[in-house]
């Protein structure tokens, strides 16, 4: 049995004001619209892990010069269309709980 140790993609990410941000890659698509990345937040400090209300960021990967972006998705109907399409591979991935009422 093969026993391979789990090490998960870390994005760091600068806002517009600066700031850093730390994400986990969860996945990535391309799709006729484009490529698209599945972000994580890590937590600011081992105190926070258990809080678990993080959401699922979803970007798209821009190209420039040969520089990769990432952006967020402006159109509604393209962030629907590409989130059903990481939500459907994630949940094949992990065990999603619903949230019931």
């Amino acid at each position: 049995m093969d026993n391979q140790e789990y090490t998960p993609d870390i994005v760091s990410i600068v806002d517009e004001e600066g700031k850093e941000h730390i994400f986990e890659e969860l996945d990535r698509i391309e799709t006729d619209t484009g490529k698209y990345v599945a972000l994580l937040p890590l937590p600011e400090s081992p105190d926070k892990i258990t809080e678990g209300d993080d959401e699922l960021i979803i970007l798209r990967v821009e190209e420039e010069n040969g520089e990769a972006y990432l952006c967020p998705i402006e159109d509604d109907d393209e962030f629907n269309e590409v989130g059903a399409a990481f939500e459907e591979r994630l949940s094949e991935m992990f065990e999603f709980e619903d949230e019931a009422e």
